[in-house]
C-alpha cells in the first residue's frame, strides 16, 4: 500500500540481492564522505512515512554535521525533506535545513544551515529500496562551488556510482585526510585536476612546473600504473611505496562516467576516470621508527639492570656463606630476595610494552624464586597463586612485587615455627574494576592478643605499610582468621600514567 507521497505505509519487502546492494553502498559512503566533506546516510523507508537510517559516514576532512550516530533512527519529512522528494520523484533532490549550532557539530550560537542533497536508490528491477542523503555545512558548500569544475563532475559521478555500490574493493581504503592530496585522471592516465595540496607534496619531491593537463606518465613515478591497474579492474587499489626519498599511501579510486536516458535506466559506460589519492606517511614513519628505537634501546637497559641485580643478589649469598651468625645469615637472604623481587620487573620490562605488566605473571615467578631459594623441601609449605590477570603501570607493578615478597616471607617466618613440617601460603589477587585487592593468608599460628600494626617492629611489615600507603595509596591490614590473613588494597592507575602524577 502505498500513500499519496509515494512513500510505503508499511516497511517495505527487502530481498536478499536488495540487502546485499545496500551493504555495498554502506562500504563505498566513508571515501566518498571525505571526498564529498559531507555526512552521508543510508536510509530505508518505513512505516509512518518515516526513513530508518541503516548506515551512516562522518568526513575526516572537516568536522562532522552530526558528532553522534544516528544509525537506527528514523527521520521525518522536517528533518529530511529533499529525501522524500528524491524517493518520491525518483531523482535528484536539494535542500536546506537548519540545525542547533551545538547538534550540528560547529560550537555554540544559533542555527547552522546544512544543504541536503538526497538520491534514490533503485534495485535491479527498478524498485526504489531506499535513498542516499549527503549533509554538508554551508561553507563547505560554498567552498565546493568554487573549486575545479572537473572535480565537481568528478565527484558528483562517483556519487552516481555509489549507488550501484561501486566501485570493487573500496572499502580496503584507508581513510583520506585533510592533508591528503587528491587528482583526478582519465583512461588515457592524463592529469585533469590536481588539489593544492596534491600539487604541493609533488613540488616538494621537485615537481615545480604546472601538472594539470600532463600524463601521470611524466611524473616517473608508478602513479601511471596504479591509475591503469585500477581502471582496467575497475577495482580500488591502494599500495605503500618509498620514492624519492619519501613514504607515499597512494589509493586509485575509479569511477565510470555513464550515459543514461535518465538515472535509473539502464548505464553504458562511456568513460572511465580515478581518482588519485595522495597520502605523505614520512613524518609518521620516521616517528614511529624513533619510537621504536627508543623502545628497543629501553629494553635493553631493562636488561641490563636485571642482570646487574641478578649479579648484586649472587654477590650477597656469597656474603651470606661466610656469615656465622643466623641473624646477619637472615636479613642478607632477605635482601637478597627483595633484590631479585626488583629485577623480576626489569625482566618482564626488557621483553614486553613497557607500559603493561601482568602482576599475577611477576607473583608466579617471585613464588618460583622462594620454592628453589628459601623454602626447605622437608618442611612441605606450599605456597599457592589464585585470581586473574591484572595488568599494572610499571612503577605500580614494581612496589606490588616488593609487597608480595615481603608478606610471603612474613608469613613464612613468622606462621610457622622451624620444627614445622606442612603448611599453605595461599596468595590472591581480586580485580575490583577501580582498585586492585591483594591476599596473602598463611594457616600458622595466629597473631599475638595484643598486636598492632602501629607498634609493629619487623622491618618487612614497615617496608609493606609503607609501600602500600605511600607509593600505592591504599591500605593494609593483618587479622587472625584460622591462621593470619593480610589484607592489601589500592587504586589501579590508568597504563598511561598521568593518574599517578595526580595521586603524588
Amino acid at each position: 500500500m502505498m500513500m499519496d507521497s509515494g512513500v510505503p505505509t508499511q516497511p517495505i519487502h527487502t530481498t536478499e540481492r536488495d540487502a546485499a546492494l545496500l551493504a555495498r553502498i554502506g562500504k563505498v559512503i566513508p571515501i566518498l564522505a571525505d571526498l564529498s566533506r559531507a555526512d552521508i546516510f543510508i536510509g530505508v523507508p518505513r512505516a509512518s512515512n518515516q526513513i530508518e537510517i541503516i548506515a551512516q559516514a562522518q568526513p575526516h576532512t572537516v568536522a562532522p554535521v552530526h558528532r553522534a550516530s544516528l544509525v537506527g533512527q528514523a527521520l521525518t519529512r522536517g528533518d529530511a525533506s529533499a529525501w522524500f522528494r528524491a524517493i518520491e520523484a525518483r531523482q535528484f533532490a536539494r535542500g536546506l535545513r537548519e540545525y542547533p549550532a551545538a547538534e550540528a557539530g560547529i560550537g555554540e550560537g544559533g542555527p547552522a544551515p546544512v544543504v541536503q542533497e538526497a538520491y534514490p536508490i533503485e534495485n535491479e528491477e527498478g524498485r526504489i529500496i531506499g535513498g542516499m542523503l549527503i549533509e554538508t555545512n554551508l561553507l563547505e558548500s560554498e567552498r565546493l562551488k568554487r573549486r575545479s569544475e572537473v572535480f565537481q563532475r568528478s565527484l558528483k559521478i562517483f556519487q552516481l556510482g555509489a549507488l550501484r555500490g561501486e566501485p570493487e574493493g573500496i572499502e580496503k581504503l584507508s581513510p583520506f585526510g585533510e592533508h591528503d592530496g587528491a587528482i583526478v585522471a582519465d583512461i588515457d592516465g592524463m592529469i585533469r585536476y590536481m588539489s593544492g595540496i596534491a600539487t604541493n607534496l609533488y613540488r616538494n619531491i621537485g615537481y615545480s612546473e604546472p601538472l594539470v593537463g600532463k600524463p601521470l606518465g611524466y611524473l616517473e613515478l608508478q602513479d601511471d600504473d596504479l591509475v591503469r591497474r585500477a581502471l582496467a579492474t575497475r577495482t580500488c587499489v591502494q599500495v605503500e611505496s618509498s620514492e624519492r626519498g619519501r613514504t607515499w599511501v597512494k589509493k586509485v579510486v575509479p569511477i565510470v562516467r555513464t550515459e543514461r536516458a535518465s538515472l535509473f535506466s539502464q548505464a553504458r559506460a562511456s568513460s572511465l576516470l580515478a581518482f588519485l589519492l595522495i597520502h605523505d606517511d614520512t613524518e609518521a614513519r620516521e616517528r614511529e621508527q624513533e619510537l621504536l628505537v627508543q623502545a628497543t634501546m629501553i629494553k635493553e637497559l631493562h636488561h641490563r639492570v636485571k642482570n646487574d641485580l641478578q649479579t648484586v643478589a649472587s654477590l650477597l649469598r656469597m656474603q651470606t656463606r661466610r656469615l656465622q651468625t643466623t641473624e646477619a645469615k637472615g636479613a642478607l637472604a632477605e635482601a637478597v630476595n627483595r633484590i631479585l623481587s626488583i629485577a623480576v620487573i626489569h625482566e618482564f620490562l626488557s621483553v614486553q610494552d613497557t607500559r603493561a605488566i601482568n602482576i599475577r605473571d611477576v607473583a608466579q615467578r617471585i613464588i618460583a624464586q622462594m620454592q628453589t631459594g628459601v623454602l626447605d623441601p622437608e618442611r612441605r609449605i606450599r605456597l599457592t597463586l589464585e585470581g586473574p590477570n591484572i595488568y599494572l603501570p610499571a612503577r605500580q607493578a614494581t612496589s606490588c612485587a616488593l609487597v608480595i615478597n615481603e608478606l610471603l616471607q612474613n608469613a613464612l617466618e613468622h606462621g610457622y615455627d622451624a620444627r614445622a613440617t606442612g603448611g599453605t601460603i595461599a596468595l590472591t589477587f581480586e580485580d575490583r574494576g577501580d582498585a586492585v585487592g591483594l591476599h596473602v593468608h598463611d594457616d600458622g599460628r595466629a597473631l599475638p592478643p595484643d598486636f598492632s600494626l602501629d607498634r609493629v617492629d619487623s622491618l618487612g611489615l614497615r617496608i609493606v605499610q609503607m609501600l602500600v600507603t605511600q607509593d600505592l595509596k591504599g591500605q593494609f591490614d593483618l587479622q587472625s582468621d584460622r591462621g593470619v590473613s593480610a589484607l592489601v588494597r589500592f587504586p589501579k592507575i590508568p597504563l598511561g600514567g598521568e593518574a599517578w602524577k595526580e595521586l603524588e
